[in-house]
């Protein structure tokens, strides 16, 4: 099969973007296995949302568990992809370590990295997701900006069992979704 210029140059952009990008993943240590640097940036993202973000409080205290991502880094040049590493908290402790990866296809190209947290918040929600082997983001989650969460009353937390909420977004591409993201218990 004969590839075009056109179709090297972006297989070797694509390439080197996601190079660029797991290079500065493990030379930061996100990459890393070690339980005490992701409490770490557990510990630093989770204040983060709390003091930038008072009205996420009341979710933390509802929630019967948060899956934390301090870090995602994503990049992408027509084919992307996105990584990072976090941990589980249920009543404020850790108790599973999880990694978080996604792939695209499509019409895009940048770079970013963003923080985000999944609130479970019922205890079946909770269970479906430790009970899997790996969990993909799904449509049953409600996708919101840590500035509604102060507009998170009871109705809303009684008919969302999984609540997203995306936030610290720093480089540019268009869009932070979740949707596609498959999370994968780790043993660090």
């Amino acid at each position: 099969m004969i590839m075009s210029r056109r179709m090297v140059l972006t297989t070797g952009a694509s390439g080197l973007l996601l190079t660029a990008c797991a290079g500065g993943i493990e030379g930061n240590g996100i990459g890393s296995n070690d339980a005490g640097q992701i409490d770490a940036r557990v510990d630093a993202s989770q204040d983060y949302l709390v003091q930038e973000f008072p009205g996420t409080q009341d979710l933390v205290t509802k929630a019967s568990g948060i899956l934390y991502m301090p870090l995602l880094t994503e990049a992408g040049f027509i084919i992307g992809g996105a990584f990072g590493r976090g941990a589980l908290r249920i009543n404020g402790a850790t108790v599973d370590y999880y990694s978080a990866t996604r792939a695209t296809v499509g019409l895009q190209i940048g770079a970013q990295q963003f923080a985000h947290a999944l609130f479970f918040m019922t205890e079946g929600a909770l269970a479906d997701f430790r009970r899997g082997s790996g969990w993909a983001a799904s449509a049953d989650m409600r996708y919101a900006t840590p500035d509604e969460g102060a507009s998170m009353g009871k109705q809303t937390t009684e008919f969302d069992p999984v609540i997203a909420l995306v936030y610290g977004q720093q480089g540019m591409i268009a869009g932070a979704t979740l949707s596609g993201t498959k999370y994968t218990r780790i043993i660090p």
